[in-house]
């Protein structure tokens, strides 16, 4: 397999100071879903303040029209994503709404991108990375390559969980593994909404100051798995990208959920342009 580059011109500098608290975070709602109206830096410094000031379970979600329909699909779902600490807009239909309701400062955040950018920015802070998720093999070598690419990370350690439900014994057992390996940041990637639900399920459990719910990002970086162009990401096409990559297990969340997404946010009522509606979380 040949090896991913990892894109660099996509990764701000960003002044991590310590001691600077960026945790307040700015918000708007879309179809009852807190989103934080942020861009990639201000992100990567809200991460950064919460580590720097020894918070413990905070949960980051990067968001897409996929999420928020599953929201409406289940409550407890949409409970989950109004108690994550961050809800990042990954998909442009939420940039594109964010921009309108909570000005130009909203930009699109993915967790394939935010991972290096996030590397990259604080490789000299000492924070310890831990990998959840990925086939076999695959968090590895994504790791492997962001410590190429940045020599100041350190890897707590790398975990892929089998693809069955885990035993009580065996979650119990990957609790304490993440615990020991004293990691400051925990990258999950179990899709959605299975990653969410895990953080949800255990960021009180784990002596962990964030969590965060990044998708494809490692098989991204480890070359197993390709974005689109960027030219297509740009234009909010990289659903269709992946559509046509894998149209059989994709058809039905892009279609019928883009559908229900749409449908929802025509007929909500939506308020007069220009008025804030942001806040802080």
């Amino acid at each position: 397999m040949e090896e991913s580059t990892l894109e660099t011109n996509a990764s701000p500098a960003i002044n991590c100071q310590v001691g600077t608290d960026h945790s307040d975070v700015a918000q708007f709602r879309l179809l009852g879903v807190p989103v934080a109206a942020t861009n990639m830096p201000s992100a990567i410094r809200t991460v950064c303040s919460w580590i720097e000031r020894g918070d413990r379970g905070r949960m980051v979600t990067f968001s897409t029209v996929h999420m928020l329909v599953e929201g409406i699909k289940s409550p407890g779902f949409f409970k989950l994503l109004q108690g994550s600490d961050m809800n990042c807009p990954d998909g442009m239909p939420l940039v594109w709404y964010g921009k309108r309701k909570a000005g130009k400062q909203v930009e699109r955040v993915c967790g394939p991108d935010f991972l290096p950018a996030f590397c990259s920015a604080t490789a000299d802070r000492n924070f310890r990375h831990f990998f959840y998720g990925g086939a076999e093999g695959v968090a590895a070598k994504a790791a492997r390559m962001l410590q190429q690419k940045n020599p100041g990370v350190q890897v707590a350690g790398v975990y892929s969980p089998p693809f069955r439900t885990l035993t009580m014994e065996e979650k119990q057992g990957i609790v304490d593994t993440i615990n020991a390996s004293r990691a400051d940041v925990v990258w999950v990637c179990l899709g959605c909404p299975k990653q969410e639900s895990w953080i949800d399920e255990f960021r009180k459990e784990l002596n962990v100051p964030v969590l965060l719910a990044v998708g494809l990002a490692v098989d991204i970086l480890a070359g197993s798995k390709k974005r689109a162009p960027r030219i297509m990401r740009s234009f909010g096409l990289e659903w269709f990208y992946r559509l046509c990559q894998e149209p059989q297990r994709l058809w039905r969340r892009y279609l019928i959920y883009n559908s229900i997404f749409l449908y929802r946010l025509l007929t909500e009522k939506l308020q007069p342009a220009g008025r804030s509606d942001t806040k802080v979380l």
